[in-house]
């Protein structure tokens, strides 16, 4: 069995996907995602539902700092996939207060599951670049979020 913390993690892609894709209300994804779960698990539900929220709160500030460390790359070109797991990571090991190697390797785990074959190395390449910033970047998510 997975972990919960990877299940959540998970969980939180395939919403943020949905979410970023078709932008359909996060509430309204998580309601159905979850609901479709063979078996129910509260606290990675729990988990992933506080990264969603975060994330979608944080995403113009996530962006930000994600475009200006792969500028070769707009955002809006990046794969949804990619674009969801560098913002997943990089609110974790700043906002979330997980392990930066451990946010990195989960994003990078699951850029290998779900994303195309140069998906783990950019992942990783442009989180690498904002490890550095982690301060900088958790000040501008909690200033942001009004905390």
């Amino acid at each position: 069995m997975k972990g919960e913390r990877r299940l959540a993690r998970e969980l939180a892609l395939q919403a943020l996907y949905e979410i970023d894709l078709v932008q359909h209300p996060p509430a309204e994804v998580m309601f159905e995602q979850f609901g479709a779960l063979d078996e129910p698990n509260p606290r990675a539900e729990e988990y992933a539902r506080a990264l969603v929220v975060g994330i979608v709160a944080a995403a113009p500030q996530l962006d930000a700092y994600i475009q200006s460390h792969a500028p070769e790359w707009p955002l809006d070109q990046v794969a949804v996939i990619d674009r969801n797991l560098l913002r997943m990571a990089l609110y974790e090991f700043t906002v979330g207060k997980v392990p930066v190697k451990v946010a990195i390797n989960e994003a990078v785990e699951l850029a290998k599951e779900y994303g195309a074959d140069s998906s783990p190395r950019f992942v990783n390449g442009v989180l690498g670049a904002l490890v550095p910033l982690q301060a900088e970047v958790e000040r501008a998510l909690t200033h942001a979020q009004g905390h």
